[in-house]
């Protein structure tokens, strides 16, 4: 997530300046074959202005359709969070020796609660990293370079920035070691986290450490956190339909290539000063439309590993910290910091 109030020119130069220049590449080209009569036909205006038109109001409804993915995407988590809470404060106020007949000591009670919310923990930051695996369709999974740059940003400006050797040790941190190796090698780790959640439930119920009331309850936020894992995969397994992403990238080109062809001997009538003009201007066109493509094409992943992902690992701290404190543990991680404006 990028957490600048605004990008600087320096930051849109990184990530938006290559285009300009094969734009600009271009522009002048076509332009260096109008001023020498390698070229002499022109497209009227018109047509031109009204595809353009056109796209614009394409791109806008992709862009719209990938912003609320996004915005799903961090209201999932939102939830995630609430839950997460919910379940910490459940498990230390449910799990107690009232109901059972034999004396439970606080040590033996802080272990069960311990184990339950450590094992959450652990569920975090599994999700986080299958939420992270890259999907067919994405940038970075791409031929040629596009994926070349997609994984230059993941490097410079997404996963790259934090060491994610570090949420993987952290699963086995919070995980018992037996328990760690049977669940990795399940298809699903986050999913079996869960459902060994509900079979601790269910012997702590056999033990009477909790009664049917709480069991339904701890139960039901269980049901919970699936429910948000499933919304989470739904975002991530099923893209906008690609024949509606794909086609406004090819509109898009379609209009950057009939633009020169009307815009330059447009501005030609002005003169040879209008001839050079048009270049620059030609070229920036053509680049607010590629950007508004780029924008909705890069927003409509929101766990892709970029600048403009939902800050999983940050949720998955702050989560953390908060369960960590209901059980006065020591040696709490600080909670993670912006890189180079970039919270992951």
């Amino acid at each position: 997530m990028l957490v600048y109030k605004g990008l600087n020119l320096r930051t849109l130069l990184v990530w938006t300046g290559f285009h300009y220049g094969w734009l600009f590449i271009g522009a002048a080209i076509i332009a260096a074959f109008y001023h020498f009569g390698h070229i002499r036909f022109l497209i009227p205006w018109l047509p031109v202005s009204v595809i353009g038109t056109a796209v614009a109001f394409y791109v806008g409804f992709k862009n719209n359709q990938a912003y609320d993915r996004m915005w799903e995407a961090r209201k999932i988590w939102g939830a995630i969070v609430n839950s997460s809470r919910a379940w910490g404060m459940y498990v230390d106020g449910f799990v107690t020796d009232q109901f059972s007949e034999k004396r439970i000591s606080d040590m033996e009670l802080k272990a069960v609660k311990k184990r339950l919310i450590y094992r959450h923990i652990g569920w975090l930051y599994a999700l986080r990293s299958q939420l992270l695996l890259t999907a067919p369709w994405e940038h970075s999974n791409q031929r040629g370079p596009v994926g070349r740059r997609a994984r230059y940003y993941q490097k410079r400006f997404g996963v790259g920035l934090v060491d994610d050797e570090v949420t993987r040790s952290e699963l086995m941190n919070y995980l018992p070691a037996d328990e760690y190796e049977r669940l990795i090698k399940h298809s699903n780790t986050a999913t079996q986290i869960i459902n060994e959640q509900s079979r601790d439930l269910t012997e702590l119920r056999k033990q009477e450490l909790i009664e049917d009331f709480r069991h339904m309850e701890l139960q039901q936020i269980l049901y919970h956190f699936y429910e948000h894992q499933g919304k989470c995969e739904r975002i991530k397994k099923f893209p906008i339909p690609r024949q509606y992403a794909n086609m406004s990238r090819y509109f898009v080109g379609i209009f950057i290539i009939l633009l020169p062809f009307s815009m330059i001997p447009e501005l030609m009538q002005l003169g040879d000063w209008g001839l050079w003009l048009s270049v620059p201007i030609t070229a920036l066109i053509g680049w607010v439309y590629l950007v508004m493509e780029l924008l909705g094409d890069y927003s409509e992943f929101p766990f892709q590993g970029m600048a403009n992902d939902i800050p999983m690992l940050s949720i998955c701290r702050t989560i953390e910290i908060d369960l960590r404190e209901m059980l006065n543990d020591e040696d709490i991680p600080p909670p993670v910091q912006a890189v180079g404006g970039i919270l992951m």
